[in-house]
């Protein structure tokens, strides 16, 4: 009996996506739009990410990043705190990753259920680790520091990092399910 069972299967295929989600989010500088700026052309919009502010005019797709953070939005803790956990949950996910693929190693007779296990906690772990960060990004998007009397969105970094935590979650839930074939060994 070679079959690998599907929970180590399922977390192997939603880990690897959560992770590519997360680096884009963490990467791409779209956790938030700011829009219809006062003082500014209307199609205008910054673009604010955890590592770099661009700003785009939509009419002409002219887009230059590297902006200067005049209302020190880097400065702020939810800011801060993505710029830590972000990268952290990510060498994590890498980590939990090796570990799962010796776990589950699907050219042996038995996978190694124990160490499915362990994989499946770190890459739940490292799914907490961004689900934190975009959480409270979310939370405080408002709050958090912008040109007074314009637009504020949710970006699409901010959603992609969200969801590839989830992802992350649930692929270490469905490996953590490998310690319930240890347990009845």
């Amino acid at each position: 009996n070679m079959r690998t069972p599907t929970a180590m299967i399922v977390g192997l295929v939603l880990c690897p996506c959560g992770l590519l989600l997360t680096l884009t989010g963490t990467l791409a500088p779209s956790w938030r739009q700011v829009s219809l700026i006062p003082g500014q052309p209307m199609d205008v919009i910054l673009e604010q990410g955890i590592w770099d502010i661009c700003r785009e005019r939509q009419s002409t797709h002219d887009r230059l990043c590297g902006q200067s953070d005049e209302l020190g939005y880097f400065e702020q803790v939810p800011v801060r705190v993505a710029q830590g956990l972000m990268p952290s949950s990510m060498v994590l996910t890498l980590l939990g990753l090796v570990v799962a693929t010796l776990g589950v190693r699907c050219w042996q007779q038995e996978p190694r259920h124990l160490l499915a296990g362990v994989a499946g906690l770190v890459l739940l772990l490292s799914g907490l680790m961004s689900l934190v960060p975009s959480s409270w990004y979310t939370h405080e998007l408002w709050a958090l520091p912008s040109p007074s009397g314009s637009t504020l969105v949710v970006g699409y970094s901010l959603v992609l990092s969200y969801l590839g935590s989830c992802l992350m979650i649930l692929g270490g839930l469905a490996l953590t399910l490998s310690f319930h074939q240890c347990c009845k060994k």
